[in-house]
């Protein structure tokens, strides 16, 4: 049986690529009375399955980083309420049942914290500095904003009081190893570009031991070290994302 909250919803998903997700996204957000895809002009098949559900509109969008991409977003929907989603995250039964509960209710909060179970292919990954992440996910449309000071790990600047939610979103970051480090190496790039433009230069220090103070930190304080490989793997490709970082700065600083 179909269940769908009191206040309308509007999903919002960026995409590139993702075929491989939507198929079992879509059909878990029959929920929402709409569903909007701000697509990066995917070159596999995410458009057509996107297109195949009745409650989904598909827009092409040029990405220019991932705060423009999710404000243009936010610009498209026609709903108080959105609930924002990655292509590789899931929502529990009970989190989605905590949803409704705060849709059907009449609370003051603006906007709530998702707490998120990572899981490396098909195997939750417990540590590796993820076991706190929280992020925002649900919010009202008119009380919230991504600022422009970041271009990667987007902060949604919030008018009002948050909340936290009690129930995990579910994100399936680790899929494969060249997926995974293509992302980091992108966010690296993303975060060059964020850092050249406030005018952070970086010294000796930085440049050569963030990285390794990066994997050091995640693996050891962290605890990736108790994910085993997993950790192993998960704590490089972070510290990896971090020495791009760096050399893409250098290059934008010799460029410029």
């Amino acid at each position: 049986m179909k269940f769908t909250p009191a206040k309308k919803i509007s999903v919002l998903i960026i995409t590139l690529n993702e075929e491989t997700h939507m198929k079992e996204l879509l059909s878990d957000l029959d929920f929402a009375d709409e569903v909007i895809i701000v697509d990066s002009f995917s070159k596999d098949r995410t458009r057509e399955i996107c297109e195949s559900f009745d409650n989904v509109k598909f827009i092409e969008h040029p990405f220019e980083n991932y705060t423009s991409q999710r404000n243009f977003a936010i610009d498209q929907a026609n709903n108080e309420w959105i609930l924002f989603i990655d292509a590789d995250e899931r929502l529990t039964p009970e989190l989605k049942e905590e949803i409704f509960q705060i849709l059907d209710s009449n609370t003051d909060v603006n906007a709530f914290y998702f707490y998120r179970k990572f899981f490396f292919k098909k195997k939750v990954l417990h540590f590796s500095g993820w076991q706190t992440d929280r992020i925002f996910r649900l919010f009202r449309k008119d009380k919230a904003r991504y600022t422009y000071k970041r271009l990667v790990h987007e902060k949604l600047d919030v008018e009002g009081k948050v909340g936290i939610l009690k129930n995990k979103l579910i994100h399936y970051s680790y899929s494969d190893y060249n997926t995974y480090k293509g992302k980091m190496v992108a966010y690296g790039k993303l975060k060059a570009k964020e850092k050249f433009l406030a005018g952070f230069k970086p010294n000796f220090i930085y440049k050569n031991f963030h990285p390794v103070y990066n994997f050091l930190y995640q693996y050891l304080i962290r605890l990736g070290i108790l994910d085993g490989k997993k950790g192993v793997i998960i704590c490089y490709l972070n510290a990896l994302s971090v020495t791009v970082r760096y050399q893409e700065l250098a290059k934008l600083y010799k460029k410029d």
